[in-house]
């Protein structure tokens, strides 16, 4: 199941971070940008890079919050103790 979860959120964050890392380079030309006043020291190549898993990892973000936030009651307060190995004071396992 985290598995799945995972590529939930993984990949349609790699498929936003590719529509913005054409959306953006479509405008803005990378030999262009500055940072203080001063020219990026990067290739063009380096800039994509970079930028395209800065807007991943953005992504997945949003995407890890929105999968958090839509966990139902039972999934956030389910025991991760199996019922044979919860302690005895653990009447209905669900606060273990």
């Amino acid at each position: 199941m985290l598995a799945q979860r995972m590529m939930w959120i993984a990949w349609p964050a790699f498929l936003v971070a590719g529509m913005l890392e054409a959306l953006v380079f479509a405008f803005v030309d990378p030999q262009d940008l500055q940072w203080f006043g001063h020219p990026f020291a990067l290739s063009r190549q380096a800039v994509y890079s970079l930028s395209f898993f800065a807007f991943w990892i953005l992504a997945m973000v949003s995407s890890g919050l929105t999968t958090l936030l839509s966990a139902s009651p039972f999934e956030v307060n389910r025991c991760p103790v199996p019922v044979d190995q919860r302690p005895a004071d653990c009447a209905k396992g669900t606060h273990c």
